[in-house]
């Protein structure tokens, strides 16, 4: 019973992170195309509570779910897989951390401009540029790691 409840919430936290990753990035894109200072203010305060809330919470419990689930079965975490996974995840924070203040930052800069009824300045677009660009790295690692999760393929790359 413990394992399926440990890879119930396993798998469930990376569709949360996968999810409200793809979900930010596709609501802050289109909020940013209509270059409306109100529109981007509106959706970027919801962007980053909703990183607040899902991203952040899963951030920490997939870590733990992983290592107990790897624990339960009987897994080294020195398997191959497993250690491309934590590498993964890692090069995932090293972008995502920079995101959520690049975020948090637009999100101001937005909520100014349209409380002075004025276009979004020009930090705003340089920070957008970053965000949009760090996404790539950090989606592909995220995909990369379902992968290893579904695949588990077999090496001795760490033993």
């Amino acid at each position: 019973m413990l394992f399926f409840i440990l890879k119930y919430l396993h798998v469930i936290g990376a569709a949360v992170l996968l999810g409200t990753g793809a979900g930010i990035a596709f609501f802050m894109l289109l909020a940013h195309r209509t270059g409306d200072g109100p529109t981007v203010a509106a959706v970027a305060r919801i962007v980053v509570i909703a990183d607040f809330l899902f991203t952040a919470t899963t951030v920490v419990a997939q870590p733990v779910t992983g290592v107990a689930l790897a624990w339960h079965i009987g897994y080294s975490l020195w398997e191959g897989w497993i250690v491309l996974s934590i590498v993964l995840y890692l090069i995932t924070g090293l972008f995502w951390l920079p995101v959520v203040w690049m975020q948090i930052e637009m999100r101001d800069l937005a909520v100014s401009a349209a409380a002075a009824s004025k276009p979004l300045p020009p930090r705003y677009h340089q920070l957008f540029c970053l965000w949009f660009f760090f996404g790539f790295p950090a989606f592909a690692a995220v995909a990369s790691i379902y992968w290893l999760m579904i695949a588990r393929p077999h090496s001795n790359w760490f033993r």
